[in-house]
């Protein structure tokens, strides 16, 4: 049976969610690729104890995450669970959504609609084995459905106990503040926005995201912090076969120009500098922002996520190495 590191929160960084009273480790395990069906068990379980041996109480999950199959993470997260985690449940904060397609109908394809939006969950707490989840977000903006039925089916869980917090993943500034208002009213607990953020991907500045969630008291916990695999030290010297790239599994092969490769290999150099690797470099970077309450990593491999809480280490910058940075991505 599975015991925990005993000194797993001797030396993490804990970070409060806007201006709630939870607190979550300042990077989070994120459980879209490789946990579900098509994934070796071993290796799933091996990965999510990693993460908790390592502090890591946060684990972020979707009902249709686990490739090949819709629901199959929370599936094999229900494994792991049963194998020693849940003992831990109190120490854990769980995390899932509902938005994208996942069943075949009319009630089951992208929307936010109240029918959705609770059948979804009441299948997700039975595929995990919980009675409640900690965050529950509505994973992408629907247009369609009026934004008063999307906040007042995420109220009903919460008032349910089916969901302590209440998130939004995938929305710009303008819609969270419109499904904030309508939150406020309620008195929901609404706490949390999950968009991609990495220093490659700075929409929520542009958009004002960021600065709009200091402001008014939510936290973010960002996703692709490494850009599908940019910043890492995979496409130093080109493209492996192996890599998302090389396979062609993921949308933004076509940016991994040239021009982004000299730009890699230059915030590598700034990396090594520190003492770090690129990808520990851009975790880092993007927790220097206050509006992060957390960073969401994916992993294929526990090392992978040993090496990424690392970034902890050494999370301050000085001056001269922002500037660097900040002209190396603005070439």
């Amino acid at each position: 049976m599975y015991t925990a590191n005993e000194k797993r929160y001797d030396n993490m960084i804990y970070n409060r969610v806007g201006d709630s009273g939870l607190k979550l480790l300042a990077i989070s395990l994120g459980l879209w690729q490789n946990f579900g069906s098509g994934s070796t068990f071993s290796n799933v379980e091996n990965m999510c104890r990693t993460a908790f041996d390592l502090g890591i109480t946060h684990f972020d999950l979707a009902n249709n995450y686990g490739h090949p199959y819709n629901g199959s993470a929370e599936e094999n997260f229900r494994r792991v669970l049963d194998n020693g985690l849940r003992s831990y449940r109190d120490e854990l904060c769980i995390s899932t959504k509902a938005g994208y397609e996942m069943w075949d109908g009319p009630y089951g394809n992208r929307n936010g609609s109240r029918k959705y939006l609770i059948a979804s969950l009441n299948q997700s707490l039975k595929r995990m084995g919980l009675e409640y989840v900690d965050i529950y977000y509505h994973h992408i903006f629907d247009s369609d459905t009026p934004l008063y039925e999307t906040a007042l089916a995420l109220d009903h869980v919460v008032r349910q106990g089916k969901a302590l917090y209440i998130g939004i993943s995938n929305y710009n500034k303008e819609q969270t503040a419109k499904i904030q208002k309508i939150f406020q009213e309620l008195r929901t607990p609404f706490i949390i926005n999950q968009p991609s953020y990495s220093m490659l991907n700075r929409w929520v500045e542009e958009d004002g995201l960021a600065q709009y969630s200091i402001e008014n008291g939510l936290g973010l916990a960002v996703f692709s912090p490494l850009y599908q695999g940019f910043l890492t030290d995979r496409y130093l010297n080109g493209v492996p076969q192996d890599s998302r790239v090389g396979k062609g599994s993921t949308w933004i092969g076509s940016e991994l120009t040239e021009a982004m490769v000299i730009k890699l290999n230059k915030l590598n150099d700034i990396a090594k500098n520190r003492g770090q690797k690129l990808s520990q470099m851009a975790i880092a970077w993007l927790l220097k922002n206050k509006a992060v309450a957390t960073v969401l990593i994916g992993a294929s491999r526990p090392q992978q996520i040993i090496e990424n809480v690392e970034a902890l280490n050494n999370p301050d910058f000085t001056k001269e190495e922002l500037d660097k940075i900040q002209k190396v991505l603005m070439e």
